[in-house]
């Protein structure tokens, strides 16, 4: 196949892009800063050259869309949102515009779309979308909007040709330097992956080699259309969370963080509390319901192999 992702400088596109190409695929990766032969320079936002390179595809899966790492300042939650919409939007265009349109259009989205909630886990049959919950800080409410104008630019384009996913994929766990995963085993192994603000907050995430298997079903099928959710379907609290990760990292201690000493830590990593303190308790319900099996369920087994992955 021909795979083109726009976006796929990051974590995930780097994953995606190693694995489809380990596999005999030609990725190309539509970046600002292009460096390597199969990357095409776009701007994430007009239209131009870069079209031509979905013409004829067979497969997009657009990962564009500003960092959720930072600050949440006003600045950088328009960022966030004018990123996500744009390049959702003119993907659209381009694929509309395809004489030979691709197949199917893979786009990212969030599982931060759903509820902040403890009493059962969000899936796409029944689970609750966020942005209206009581007793949470109000700018968590522009997280979920992100997220449903993000999911919106893609249904609202015309590509009758081509069969559209939105991706509401929780965290993607590998052992590449600089993810999630890493984050969170630099602070297990000094002894600071304890609770944070008592850690009953869920955690929803998915292995890496599960994240790829999955979008490999979705592209070899041909029948799911609209939101999946790609997280593993044991969540669990951020308390159990951090207590398997020292446990693969051979931490006995875990130092606890009240709500006060999460905003200093936030701070200090220039990131923001509610990647840690929204509870994201998320079901792979239609994944699971097509057929598809994880090998990592279980993140005491992902864990140990996520570490043993890196120390090698």
């Amino acid at each position: 196949m021909k795979v083109v992702i726009p976006g796929g400088t990051g974590q995930v596109g780097t994953i995606l892009t190693r694995a489809l190409t380990a596999e005999g695929h030609d990725v190309v990766v539509l970046t600002r800063a292009p460096r390597g032969e199969r990357q095409v320079h776009w701007d994430g936002a007009t239209l131009g050259d870069w079209a031509t390179q979905i013409d004829g595809s067979d497969v997009v899966i657009n990962l564009a869309g500003r960092s959720v790492s930072c600050r949440y300042t006003a600045q950088n939650l328009e960022a966030m949102m004018s990123s996500r919409v744009d390049s959702a939007r003119v993907v659209g265009e381009a694929i509309a515009e395809a004489a030979r349109p691709p197949g199917l259009w893979l786009q990212m989205s969030t599982a931060t779309i759903y509820a902040h909630r403890f009493d059962a886990a969000n899936d796409e049959h029944s689970g609750v979308i966020g942005g209206g919950e009581p007793g949470v800080p109000g700018y968590w409410a522009y997280s979920v909007k992100i997220a449903r104008n993000w999911e919106a630019a893609q249904e609202q384009a015309v590509t009758p040709g081509t069969r559209k996913i939105a991706l509401r994929s929780a965290m993607v766990m590998s052992p590449d330097r600089g993810g999630v995963f890493d984050v969170l085993s630099w602070l297990a192994r000094l002894g600071l992956g304890g609770p944070v603000a008592g850690g009953g907050q869920y955690v929803s995430w998915i292995h890496d080699r599960d994240f790829v298997r999955a979008i490999r079903f979705l592209i070899e099928g041909d029948d799911l259309t609209g939101a999946v959710n790609l997280a593993a379907p044991g969540a669990l609290p951020q308390r159990e969370l951090m207590r398997e990760l020292r446990a693969a990292w051979r931490m006995p201690i875990g130092l606890p963080a009240t709500r006060w000493m999460a905003e200093i830590g936030a701070y200090a990593l220039r990131s923001d509390t509610e990647l840690l303190l929204k509870s994201r308790r998320v079901a792979p319900g239609r994944l699971t319901d097509a057929g598809f099996t994880f090998d990592h369920p279980q993140w005491r087994t992902a864990a140990a192999d996520l570490a043993s992955r890196r120390r090698g």
